[in-house]
């Protein structure tokens, strides 16, 4: 998850900030929210008050939380690979991996448009991605303009089997 999607989810309903910056403290950063707010600069008790009392932040403190996500997932996370897809391919991704006996993150980059994807890749080596991995069409052009390797996802399984599907239709 990623600061975007934590924005994402607190315009689309109602204590949706909540739930994924909790979401992201917990289980991404594993940070305590006392870590957190010690990092941050906000109170602890700015903090209780939107998350257990499910009060909406107001946008100065939004502001102040996302520049501290910003500067935690920027520091802790130099270890990380770019997914480039669709939201529902991202869902079976898993969130690390390990190389070399290091543990890599991999970071999502949800896209819809081939634009989108263009531009998800140029941000994506900006914040920092070791590498990059989306679709065929896209890879030509993005090995073009970005310093960072690029792997194209060549899903020749799913083809086979969409194939296969089609031959008991017709």
């Amino acid at each position: 998850m990623t600061v975007e999607d934590i924005i994402s989810s607190m315009l689309r309903e109602e204590g949706g900030f909540q739930k994924a910056f909790r979401n992201m403290l917990e289980e991404e950063l594993e940070m305590s929210l006392s870590e957190f707010c010690s990092m941050s600069g906000i109170s602890q008790s700015t903090m209780y008050k939107i998350l257990e009392e499910g009060r909406e932040p107001n946008l100065r403190t939004i502001r102040h939380i996302i520049r501290a996500l910003n500067l935690v997932t920027r520091s802790g996370d130099s270890n990380f690979v770019a997914v480039i897809a669709s939201s529902t391919f991202m869902e079976s991704l898993p969130k690390t991996m390990e190389l070399e006996n290091k543990k890599i993150t991999i970071r999502e980059y949800p896209i819809s448009t081939v634009e989108d994807a263009i531009i998800a890749a140029v941000r994506a080596e900006r914040d920092g991605a070791l590498a990059i991995v989306c679709a065929p069409i896209i890879a030509v052009t993005v090995r073009k303009i970005l310093r960072i390797p690029v792997s194209p996802v060549m899903p020749l399984g799913s083809v086979l089997k969409a194939l296969d599907d089609i031959k008991g239709m017709v």
